[in-house]
């Protein structure tokens, strides 16, 4: 690595740490100040810290593969997740959400719930399910920060003693890297958090324009168009992925993309429709994106906020995946394909290859502070998100609920430390960044989407409904990662074996069938949440679905009260919003592939579309009350 690179990733991580510690000391009055800001972060702050911890580094490797291999249309992979999640906390969720005025989700579900038994039985399996997937996404990003700096750095940080390796290089760049962002993490709550993300953002953007930039002028049209198909221009697909590479000089790409198991495109994105409808009504789960909601000061600045997030974060992101993959078609391809043995891993280390041998000095230093930055703002905010559960959910409430707030910030160091561990820990057994993927997005995921579906929109659903199906649900999850850890020790044949062979995604409707069954159960055989809750709970959230008897109670009181009618416009607005989003992604592609023709229509969609939701979103945004 050249010295003026080495020399740009040390300032960075010297200023990332001395900006986090420095605004550190604005989080040590109380509980609230150091998970939420004490409420008084400006809102487009808050939206770029958004943005920047969903620019993560395992993720952004694992598109770069899936746009290298699928093509344009690969972006519809991200429907997994599904990104336009997004889409639906813009359009009413995070309205719904900030009018609680509570610390966390799980404390949210209290207000849905009442305080009895039953709502603090759903009360504890939230927050549970919060420190879980915490811990899940933190093994996440210590496979794939440990991958990355692997092939960018030239040391080797294998720890043996003996005969007998105790950390793999990998294991011991990924510790490196956890702790000096927790340092700050812990130290500062959340104010350290949107602080070094909002540099960190920054740092990405500069980056991806550079990437950007290099790989448009460094290659020709013609460099390009020599590699890739019209198919793989094409974003539209049928129930089977066509020959996206020329046979000829190419066949084992088509091979690869035949093994992935994502043949079956068409069944895979109508089942990322199916999870991804239910799943974003759900709302966000219960991790950093919800705190950045509750952090906002007003109901109508949650709205701005989110809608803030959409708009910074894909164009920028995707002009350093597309950046990266022209300079992968074109350079990386020759080297790629004289591997007889090719498989995802291959994919997986496309950007870090790249970054290593193909990108200028300089531009190389400012694009590793960039993908170090994504790591370590996705990293803090999870770190930040999953103990405020621990403290203020289970330690606060369940075991000392009268104690100083000195003694509840060190505790929430103490829950930082334990969640950041055994995150770790788990990262240690993970066989690749993909298959954590399809656990956390289809699997985990999975379990939490009917609980959280019912809960806005059935006034019948109860707090014993919401905690066995939540239970049912990451149960099952639970069962399917085992299966998928163990499949190598499964007889070929047997009915385990096939099953651990089954993708996530297509094991989605079991789980979510299952928690469905919870939450009908556990409604049906028990009692109905008390009137009164349930009524303050509508006045306040005001959702739309079956509240016609809470709705019919409240007019006795009030006979203003009226009934939430938007559904339609909010359905047409998310509409609206994923090709919105969707433009923002496919832009950036054409452009860095010189499909002139194309990049325009995708101009003219994204202007349209803002101009819709302009009259349709914000405009009713701007009236709510301050």
């Amino acid at each position: 690595m050249n010295i003026i690179d080495a020399s740009i990733i040390a300032i960075y991580v010297l200023l990332t740490l001395f900006v986090g510690i420095w605004v550190s000391k604005k989080a040590s009055k109380g509980l609230n100040s150091y998970f939420l800001g004490g409420n008084n972060i400006k809102w487009y702050f808050l939206g770029l810290s958004n943005g920047s911890g969903m620019f993560d580094i395992s993720g952004t490797a694992l598109m770069v593969g899936w746009l290298f291999l699928y093509g344009a249309k690969s972006f519809m992979l991200m429907w997994l997740w599904p990104i336009w999640n997004q889409i639906f906390i813009m359009m009413f969720l995070a309205v719904w959400i900030r009018r609680s005025n509570i610390m966390t989700g799980s404390e949210w579900i209290l207000t849905r719930f009442g305080d009895d038994k039953a709502g603090r039985a759903s009360h504890k399996i939230v927050a549970i399910f919060a420190v879980v997937a915490a811990i899940g996404f933190i093994a996440y990003f210590f496979e794939g920060v440990g991958k990355f700096m692997t092939v960018i750095l030239p040391w080797d940080l294998t720890l043996q003693i003996g005969n007998s390796i105790l950390f793999n290089s990998e294991q011991s760049y990924a510790l490196i890297i956890i702790f000096l962002t927790t340092i700050y993490t812990i130290k500062g709550g959340m104010f350290s958090v949107v602080a070094t993300e909002v540099l960190q953002y920054g740092i990405m953007v500069i980056a991806g324009i550079l990437v950007a930039g290099y790989a448009f002028f460094a290659f020709s049209d013609a460099d390009i168009a020599n590699v890739i198909t019209n198919e793989w221009k094409n974003v539209f697909f049928g129930w089977e992925l066509d020959t996206h590479w020329d046979a000829s000089k190419y066949q084992a790409f088509n091979d690869l993309v035949d093994s992935e198991g994502y043949k079956m495109f068409g069944a895979l994105i109508g089942m990322s429709l199916f999870k991804g409808f239910f799943a974003s009504i759900a709302g966000p789960t219960p991790s950093f994106d919800m705190q950045r909601i509750l952090s906002t000061k007003t109901v109508k600045e949650a709205a701005y906020m989110a809608g803030f997030t959409n708009l910074i974060l894909f164009i920028p992101r995707y002009l350093l995946i597309g950046g990266v993959v022209v300079i992968a078609l074109v350079v990386l391809t020759p080297e790629m394909i004289a591997n007889p043995n090719l498989t995802g891993a291959d994919l997986e280390i496309i950007l870090p290859k790249v970054i290593n041998f193909h990108v200028p000095v300089g531009i190389k230093g400012l694009l590793l502070a960039g993908l170090l930055a994504a790591f370590m703002s996705t990293f803090s905010a999870f770190v930040n998100a999953g103990p405020a559960y621990i403290v203020n959910d289970i330690y606060k409430k369940y075991f000392k609920p009268i104690a100083s707030d000195k003694h509840y910030i060190k505790a929430s160091h103490i829950a930082s430390f334990a969640v950041v561990g055994l995150g770790v820990f788990m990262g240690f057994f993970a066989d690749s960044i993909n298959s954590l993927t399809l656990w956390i997005t289809s699997a985990l995921f999975g379990g939490y989407v009917a609980a959280n579906f019912l809960k806005w929109i059935w006034w019948r659903f109860n707090g014993w409904g919401y905690f066995w199906g939540m239970l049912a649900g990451l149960i099952v999850a639970s069962l399917q990662f085992l299966l998928d850890q163990n499949k190598t020790n499964f007889t070929d044949g047997s009915l385990l074996y096939e099953l651990s062979n089954v993708s996530a995604i297509y094991l989605f409707p079991i789980i979510f069938g299952f928690s469905l069954l919870g939450s009908f159960l556990g409604t049906y055989f028990t009692a109905p949440t008390n009137m009164e809750v349930l009524k303050a709970f509508y006045k306040n959230v005001h959702p739309w679905g079956f509240w016609k008897p809470v709705l019919n109670e409240l007019k006795k009181d009030d006979k203003n009260a009226e009934k939430n009618s938007e559904f339609w416009l909010d359905m047409g607005n998310c509409v609206v919003g994923i090709i919105w989003q969707s433009s923002m992604i496919i832009l950036p592609i054409y452009l860095m592939i010189r499909d002139y023709p194309k990049t325009l229509i995708a101009l003219v969609i994204f202007i349209i579309t803002s101009v819709i939701l302009k009259f349709t979103w914000l405009d009713r945004v701007r009236k709510l009350p301050n």
